[in-house]
């Protein structure tokens, strides 16, 4: 067991996880470190996405409708 884990997490967050984990066929460390990953991956699929930048053909379109 980590240190990390415990300061984290209250004695019943840590059994719970732990009962968690055990039914996943897994240690805590194991457990936390996948529970991690996940919400990481998560974290990064809920970034905005850039705006795609307009083809040229689009841009001189643009252009040519705005007004002198």
């Amino acid at each position: 067991m980590s240190t990390t884990t415990e300061k984290k997490l209250s004695k019943g967050q840590l059994a719970y996880e732990q009962e968690r984990a055990r039914k996943a066929g897994k240690s805590l460390d194991e457990w936390m470190k996948q529970k991690a990953k996940l919400a990481a991956e998560e974290a990064k699929k809920a970034e905005p996405k850039q705006a795609k930048k307009k083809g040229f053909v689009s841009r001189l379109l643009d252009k040519a409708h705005k007004p002198i």
